[in-house]
């Protein structure tokens, strides 16, 4: 079941989706989410989700997290009456205001905070599609504080909380619709 309780949504949500083993490499078991984002219905149910889990929270804009965070980023500040600014891989951006490498379950990557779009003492929620090892979601974090903004929760469509990425949030608020 959904934190939000929306079982409905939460279980067209979840038979949407598309487990990949093997990918990127052998071992790694992926979670996808395009099937979910591709049907309608899957869409709408996941921005009610994610959006209901964050309803509460004061915030000032929604960052959303290479490269399906976009989409479902860009979903949940339409619902919130939201801004949305990108966190992108290397190498994307014209302008950077910051960057930050980490490592993944199956290699490393960094990523960058556009110019000019975050002002500092901003409240930020963060939207990604999973929290695996955390990352991802922690260097996300990390670039939005470095930019003198605060980040007020996450809000992931899936965890997987064998892999303990919460952990690496510290004490940052974190929503996942779904866990695996």
């Amino acid at each position: 079941m959904s934190p939000t309780g929306d079982t409905a949504d939460a279980d067209l949500v979840a038979g949407l989706l598309r487990e990949v083993r093997d990918f990127p490499k052998p071992g790694i078991r992926f979670w996808d989410l395009t099937t979910v984002l591709a049907d309608a219905r899957g869409l709408a149910a996941t921005t009610r989700l994610l959006a209901g889990t964050l309803a509460g929270d004061t915030a000032d804009v929604v960052i959303g997290i290479e490269a399906r965070g976009f989409l479902l980023g860009a979903a949940v500040a339409q619902a919130l009456g939201l801004g949305i600014v990108p966190v992108r891989k290397q190498g994307k951006l014209p302008a950077v205001a910051a960057s930050r490498s980490y490592d993944l379950e199956y290699g490393s990557a960094t990523l960058e905070l556009p110019t000019g779009v975050l002002a500092p003492g901003a409240r930020a929620l963060l939207v990604d599609d999973v929290l695996a090892t955390g990352g991802t979601a922690a260097a996300a974090c990390g670039l939005v504080e470095e930019c003198g903004a605060t980040v007020t929760s996450l809000a992931v469509v899936l965890e997987l909380p064998a892999l303990q990425g919460r952990a690496r949030l510290g004490d940052r608020p974190l929503h996942a619709v779904l866990q695996r």
